[in-house]
């Protein structure tokens, strides 16, 4: 009978050590987790670094310094700015895109058919530009329909015909943006759907 007493103990000292080792080796795991994403917060990556020195470079110098890039001075200081991706040797621009959520249909010139299109857009400027689609997205949706309805069956036809279409729609969206904000800076039009019924 006392070893059967003697016998508890130990089992549960041993599972006692056992839990204990189990907690130490969680408790180190965790601390060198918290530890790796403490020193990787700490580090900039390379692009942030870059952005650094220039952001500091350009705030001793001035604005820009004497030559300007090639996004700066075109539309002055209250205007939209052409957002960069890094800081590479020559500007490489970041392109924002969008996409009305609705496809837009209406009559072709001169034809009983219909053109059903998904229009979206892309800039190279700030997000300003974007906001100021949607801001004024009917008026713009407007000038669309009046653009295509103005375009023959034969004047879609082709990717030649698609092209002059989303020029004359790149045009009519820039107007329209002008004419109420100062600014287009819509640079391509799209057409995700694009179908002649």
């Amino acid at each position: 009978m006392s070893d059967a007493n003697t016998d508890a103990p130990k089992k549960k000292g041993k599972l006692l050590k056992i839990i204990l080792m189990i907690l130490g080796f969680l408790l180190f795991l965790g601390g060198g987790f918290a530890g790796g994403v403490y020193y990787a917060g700490m580090q900039m990556s390379p692009s942030e670094e870059v952005l650094r020195l220039v952001e500091r470079t350009n705030g001793e110098g001035g604005e820009g310094g004497e030559e300007g890039g090639e996004g700066e001075g075109e539309e002055g200081e209250g205007g939209p700015q052409r957002m960069v991706k890094d800081i590479p040797e020559t500007p490489v621009f970041q392109t924002s895109y969008y996409e009305f959520p609705d496809t837009l249909t209406t009559n072709l010139k001169g034809s009983r058919r219909f053109l059903q299109v998904g229009i979206g857009m892309s800039t190279q400027y700030d997000a300003s530009v974007i906001t100021n689609v949607e801001t004024h997205a009917m008026a713009i949706r407007s000038d669309f329909l009046a653009v295509i309805s103005g375009f023959s069956e034969d004047d879609v036809a082709g990717m030649d015909g698609r092209d002059r279409l989303a020029e004359a729609m790149k045009a009519a969206v820039n107007k329209r943006l002008e004419e109420l904000e100062g600014f287009g800076g819509i640079e391509n039009v799209f057409f995700p759907s694009f179908v002649l019924q």
